[in-house]
């Protein structure tokens, strides 16, 4: 009997302890499928608007191509403008913040420095732009020199396209020059300066051409009675305001007033919060417009794609230039930047990348580096946690002058129409080459295709024929978007370094002179929140 009762309890107890076990699989089930889901719910939630960008950008160009190749629908100019009206409005509202966005951060930005400060981080952001601008030039000029798609055809294999723009290099100097320093700030917000080369007719007196023989296409001479003079064309050059934005102005401007500014002590405090306050309150405006970005992505690529010519004969006469860009570009922004940034940080660059893709992606769809700047900004600062100081000081700098794909896309440029036009290159052109694309780009302007203006002077500069640049015009819309991509990209790993490497300075003039990086202190919650009584006290 006692036996029968141990046996009963035993069983019992085997019993719950089998209850016990299955409600514990049970619950730890049931939390796996809740961490699960946290999860994945926290993952969308972090990158919902990289996500909606990547599709946005891969929907664009499915749907782009599917009705190119796929149907036989055929838009005109006007239809594929009306096609393309939301990423244009969306456009509008990226360029609409630029100039508050770049003279206030800049102010702000100089400002919160001090003296030895703002020499240490300008020293640090000037050696990172040439260095970069130089390596992608000399990565550049290694890629065509070793592909050598120029010699694999002729001039008259390729068709071309679009007007030619002649550049003189000395104009384009002047220019650069009188840009930095516009008479009218306020004009510079609309307008800068440009000189313009205008080919004339001239004919030669008729008196002129007495006694001098004339040639036949034959070589032989005729008379000169009863013959025409053939008109010469020449270049006059007329300068003039231009509608279009003078950033770089802009850009010298903010800088002395906000180094002044900062050399003012109490009696620039008023100055110095209003920037402040104008700096959070356009990032606040910018972080509304991002979400927005999405639909405006999705209609720019799609209006690009319905509008471009036929890409079959395109790749067929210039594929392995494109090829040769398009390669030198990728190794550039994903080789040689993420390996700087990995040699001064010792910090993972693809977690970096991630956090500032959305303004990748945005720079991809608007081929504009300077329309990109208010969600690169956003990017460093939100996601990378990048010091105001810095993010303020160099991207609107960098967005102006520092241009490495640019300056890769133009000495390739410049090199393959040499190659083209059999043209031998020596060791004194290729230096003339990397030392103009590198000057050249700091001058090209933050807009889509602003390299091609730039080019001319490379090829000036070698005595190469600037209507040759008709040769790659038709491809130039797609390479543009990529190598302002690495703009962006250059900009950004360039404000991430120099971040690190100034953490210490920064670090140590907070305790000297206080926090400026915190004149408007960050709460997860309520983000940015001026201290709007100090300030209007002050005022």
């Amino acid at each position: 009997m006692d036996n029968h009762v141990s046996e009963m309890k035993d069983t019992e107890a085997a019993t719950a302890d089998l209850v016990e076990v299955r409600a514990e699989s049970e619950t730890s089930s049931a939390r796996r499928r809740t961490s699960w889901r946290t999860c994945c719910s926290g993952f969308l939630r972090r990158n919902l608007l990289v996500i909606l960008l990547l599709l946005s950008l891969l929907l664009g160009l499915g749907v782009g191509f599917f009705i190119k190749f796929g149907t036989d629908l055929t838009f005109t100019a006007k239809e594929i403008s009306y096609i393309a009206f939301p990423g244009t409005l969306f456009l509008n509202m990226l360029k609409m913040v630029i100039i508050p966005l770049v003279v206030s951060s800049l102010i702000a930005g100089m400002a919160s420095l001090d003296k030895s400060m703002s020499g240490v981080l300008g020293l640090k952001a000037l050696v990172y732009y040439f260095s970069t601008t130089f390596m992608a030039v000399a990565l550049g000029i290694l890629m065509v020199m070793t592909i050598q798609p120029g010699n694999r055809q002729e001039t008259t294999e390729i068709d071309r396209s679009g007007n030619t723009e002649y550049v003189n290099t000395a104009d384009a100097i002047l220019d650069l020059l009188r840009n930095m320093f516009p008479p009218n700030i306020v004009e510079a917000c609309f307008r800068s300066y440009k000189t313009v080369q205008t080919p004339m007719m001239m004919t030669n007196d008729q008196s002129e051409m007495t006694g001098m023989p004339m040639t036949t296409i034959e070589g032989t001479t005729m008379g000169t009675m009863g013959t025409t003079p053939e008109p010469e064309v020449i270049l006059v050059s007329k300068g003039g305001y231009q509608d279009r934005s003078n950033v770089l102005g802009l850009v010298v401007f903010s800088c002395a007033f906000g180094i002044v500014l900062g050399r003012m002590g109490p009696a620039g405090e008023p100055v110095k919060a209003f920037a402040n306050s104008m700096m959070e309150t356009i990032m606040r405006l910018v972080r509304g417009i991002i979400w927005i970005s999405p639909i405006g992505i999705f209609f720019l690529i799609l209006g690009k794609i319905l509008g471009m010519d036929d890409w079959v004969t395109v790749f067929s006469q210039i594929g392995l230039y494109s090829a040769t860009v398009i390669s030198g570009l990728l190794i550039h922004g994903l080789l040689v930047l993420p390996l700087l940034f990995v040699i001064f940080t010792r910090k993972n660059p693809f977690a970096f990348i991630k956090g500032v893709s959305p303004a990748l992606m945005t720079a991809f769809a608007t081929a504009s580096s300077s329309a990109t700047l208010p969600l690169t900004i956003s990017c460093l600062e939100q996601n990378n946690r990048i010091d105001k100081r810095v993010t303020r000081f160099m991207l609107p700098i960098g967005a102006t002058i520092n241009m490495d794909g640019t300056a890769l896309y133009e000495a390739v440029a410049a090199i393959f129409i040499a190659q083209v036009n059999n043209l031998e290159m020596d060791v004194a052109t290729v230096i003339t080459i990397s030392v103009t694309a590198t000057l050249a780009s700091i001058g090209a302007a933050g807009v889509p295709q602003a390299g091609l203006v730039t080019l001319v002077i490379v090829l000036n500069a070698v005595g190469l024929p600037a209507e040759d640049v008709t040769l790659i015009i038709v491809i130039d819309w797609f390479l543009d978007r990529i190598r302002t991509t690495v703009n962006v990209a250059g900009d950004s790993f360039g404000a991430g370094i120099v971040h690190y490497r100034s953490q210490d300075q920064l670090a140590k003039m907070d305790r000297l002179h206080g926090n400026d990086n915190k004149d408007f202190p960050t709460d997860e919650d309520t983000d940015y929140l001026p201290k709007l009584k100090e300030f209007n006290t002050k005022l």
